[in-house]
């Protein structure tokens, strides 16, 4: 088994690089979260997966959006500012550190009125979510080897005709060929296997793959 990451495991760099020499904004804000990201090791969504997120909440201009993973709230400003004004976003983050930066970031932002920053075990308060407060689109971007135990309750919040995007969904490659699993991340692949086993499965969505960023799935729910 690798010892390392293989970063360039899902694309090839010169493909990484073309994609993301496209990619730009003029967001003075964002930049700087991704500036606080880099040098403090945040992880966040990377800059192809980020473009996608932005393209999908133009596309469908959900009224309510449920996020799972804050970390410092780039993701969840990032869906606010390419929503309608009427848009709600509840963002589910168990860190404590990470929701007081977060509500801090977003309040900075000017955001604190549409989006909610919960501190809480997703996979344990999706449950007290009542069904009456479905979402148009759940971004799924926390602990990884949880995705699995969350599918069924996102489906059930899930309106008819909306989205379910899961970021990180190839993992370094590891999720996708042996060869490339770190053997302390094997729990987490196995996981991350029956997840897409699971999505692919489901008789209410229809499920793609995307070889981008870290992977991506976009499911809609049918």
């Amino acid at each position: 088994m690798s010892t390392e990451y293989d970063l360039n495991a899902i694309v090839p760099p010169y493909i990484t690089d073309y994609l993301r020499s496209h990619i730009s904004h003029d967001d003075a804000f964002l930049r700087g979260l991704e500036d606080y990201a880099a040098a403090n090791d945040v992880p966040i969504i990377e800059p192809e997966s980020a473009r996608f997120l932005t393209v999908m909440c133009r596309i469908k201009k959900p009224k309510k959006i449920l996020e799972v993973g804050t970390a410092i709230g780039y993701s969840a400003l990032l869906m606010a500012k390419n929503t309608p004004k009427s848009c709600r976003i509840t963002t589910l983050e168990y860190d404590e550190k990470m929701v007081r930066l977060a509500r801090e970031n977003i309040k900075s932002a000017g955001f604190s009125e549409r989006i909610a920053v919960i501190e809480a075990d997703a996979k344990d308060y999706l449950a007290y979510i009542d069904d009456e407060s479905s979402f148009d689109m759940i971004f799924l971007d926390g602990p990884k080897a949880h995705y699995v135990n969350m599918l069924d309750e996102c489906v059930r919040l899930l309106k008819k005709g909306g989205v379910l995007i899961s970021d990180n969904i190839l993992y370094k490659g590891m999720t996708a060929d042996d060869n490339h699993v770190v053997r302390r991340k094997i729990t987490i692949v196995k996981r991350l296997r029956a997840y897409i086993d699971a999505l692919m499965a489901h008789k209410e969505l229809q499920t793609a793959i995307l070889p981008l960023g870290d992977g991506v799935t976009v499911s809609v729910k049918i």
